[in-house]
């Protein structure tokens, strides 16, 4: 596609040209296997996203800080939020009074010049304040709707031509600064022709922006994922997907490994699933709200069917919802009193038991659950779904039983001749050995408690690797 860029106007330039600033933390970068994204010096990283959608527009600088303090104390890695918010996020200005275009012209953000104090200052401050707390911002460009008016939600902006020219403000603005990870979309279908091409003219703006220095990927509408439609772009460095607010495993989630087997090969995750405390199925009345345990399962059944990692979500915390604010689809809670639902504190034991044994070599492989009879039992089915992976050298096996009924295992994958087993608890993340058995073929195991919103994870090790327990930290 030829650039249509064209010259920015001299206040966005004195904006994108103000002096580098020092970054904290490492860029990001695709590993060489093409399945997970590393450290620029090829350590893992370990994608643990939150949906703030709502952070740059909603909050005050006092309150984020709260916020992403938060969720650094609670092991998230990245933190996804939006520029061009979809809550009114033109004509509603942020806690300081300033909206960030003028005359809703994308290629006119609104800055001003020789002053600390609009709309982009303080996304810049969030930005920089998540660094200093470890933290990667997931930067939307834009929410969807600003370019699609089936949705009934604000004006459609964005041409190709300004697409462009805001995609590269942006990219220069933010080229310096390492904690950076651009998804572009916002929830909504590439429905046509255009939409593509604003697509691709924004991805093209940033890339010209800032490089090439930072990864890039889209989040898409519900149930659906970037491959379908960019997974061939070279622009598309990872592949997202929005399994979406049903509490059960269905086709959805089994697009995630499809996604993982595409080819080229290009990493994937789930860049939204059910959110914590959301109406299920967006059906309050009839299904009521979600609660922890059906936010653990995606957890899980994403990462062991092939994504690199996960992104949490709370109904409250995206859309930053508090008391006298309009409620998006019966919120139950301040988004400050939300942070601290169990549910987003959880999601770290799942990093930790991720990080706890070799990383990048991790494949997903459902082969290694004997089906019983019926099989709807196990592996299972809707809510009940087990999912199994394994490190590519067959050092270790895992599998997540979301209730307590005993399954069978087939331990031919495993290397060596004994077997170290534990359970790991997902609730708490401690692990408690099991014991220490010569191989054999198919062994039976039968989780701790019954309960059937008690679920466990399975950790088989090769005990001749002498790993640590689940969840501890690994020495490298």
């Amino acid at each position: 596609m030829q650039s249509i860029l064209r010259p920015l106007s001299a206040l966005a330039l004195c904006a994108v040209m103000a002096p580098p600033v020092q970054s904290q933390l490492p860029r990001l970068k695709v590993s060489e296997n093409r399945r997970f994204l590393v450290t620029e010096d090829a350590r893992p990283f370990f994608y643990l996203g939150d949906t703030a959608w709502e952070l740059f527009h909603r909050l005050d600088r006092e309150e984020a800080d709260r916020y992403l303090k938060n969720r650094a104390e609670k092991g998230f890695s990245v933190i996804q939020a939006v520029a061009l918010a979809e809550l009114d996020g033109l004509a509603d200005p942020n806690p300081y009074g300033h909206r960030p275009l003028i005359d809703n012209d994308p290629a006119r953000p609104d800055v001003k010049e020789g002053s600390d104090n609009d709309y982009w200052d303080h996304v810049d401050y969030i930005v920089k304040r998540a660094e200093s707390l470890g933290l990667y911002i997931g930067f939307l460009p834009t929410w969807g709707d600003k370019w699609n008016k089936k949705w009934g939600v604000g004006p459609e902006i964005f041409t190709v031509q300004n697409a462009e020219i805001y995609g590269y403000w942006l990219g220069r603005r933010y080229r310096e600064q390492s904690n950076i990870i651009w998804i572009l979309g916002g929830d909504r279908p590439v429905e046509n022709h255009a939409h593509y091409e604003i697509t691709r003219a924004m991805a093209m703006g940033i890339r010209r922006g800032d490089g090439g220095v930072h990864l890039m990927t889209l989040h898409p509408n519900g149930g659906r994922g970037s491959a379908e439609w960019f997974h061939d772009d070279d622009w598309l460095d990872f592949n997202m997907r929005q399994n979406g607010h049903v509490a059960e495993f269905n086709p959805r989630y089994e697009m995630t490994r499809a996604d993982y087997d595409r080819t080229p090969i290009k990493p994937v995750l789930d860049g939204e699933p059910i959110y914590e405390d959301h109406p299920i199925s967006f059906k309050a009345k009839e299904l009521g709200h979600s609660v922890a345990a059906d936010v653990r399962r995606p957890l899980y059944w994403n990462l062991f069917t092939g994504a690199f990692g996960h992104t949490y979500g709370h109904h409250s915390v995206w859309q930053m919802w508090r008391p006298g604010r309009n409620p998006v689809n019966h919120p139950l809670m301040p988004w400050y009193e939300a942070i601290d639902q169990p549910g987003a504190a959880q999601m770290q034991h799942g990093r930790r038991l991720m990080e706890s044994r070799p990383f990048l070599t991790r494949v997903p492989d459902d082969s290694i659950i004997v089906p019983a009879d019926p099989s709807s039992s196990v592996p299972g089915a809707g809510l009940k779904r087990y999912a199994a992976t394994r490190g590519g050298d067959g050092g270790y096996a895992m599998v997540y039983a979301p209730t307590g009924r005993s399954f069978n295992v087939d331990l031919s994958k495993l290397s060596g001749d004994r077997v170290r087993a534990w359970w790991f608890n997902p609730r708490n993340g401690r692990a408690t050995l099991i014991g220490v058995f010569a191989k054999g073929g198919v062994r039976r195991f039968a989780p701790p408690d019954a309960g059937e919103n008690l679920d466990w994870v399975l950790v088989l090790d090769d005990a001749a690797k002498n790993f640590q327990p689940p969840g501890a930290t690994r020495k490298r």
